[in-house]
């Protein structure tokens, strides 16, 4: 157990992994490039689109849609209090 916790921690570990990850990309793409494939432009879109959604919520959108669902659920409370909750009608 602590030999995986002491690869976790080097840089060395990360840099092995990326390179074998590049490597292993490059044998997969190049011969999509040379033929002239559409399949990597589509892979590349679909990534961006991914990173570009998630970055959007996490900085920008995830704050204001937590802070506006909690107004909501104070604007409830305070509304129930004030007139009752009567369930479903």
């Amino acid at each position: 157990m602590a030999s995986i916790i002491e690869k976790m921690i080097t840089p060395s570990f990360y840099s092995q992994k990326a390179s074998g990850l590049l490597a292993s990309a490059g044998a997969y793409y190049k011969p999509m490039f040379r033929s002239g494939s559409v399949t990597p432009l589509w892979h590349f879109m679909a990534i961006t689109s991914v990173v570009m959604y998630t970055a959007n919520y996490t900085f920008h959108k995830g704050k204001g849609v937590q802070a506006a669902r909690n107004e909501q659920k104070l604007a409830l409370q305070e509304y129930y209090e004030k007139h009752g909750h009567s369930g479903h009608h």
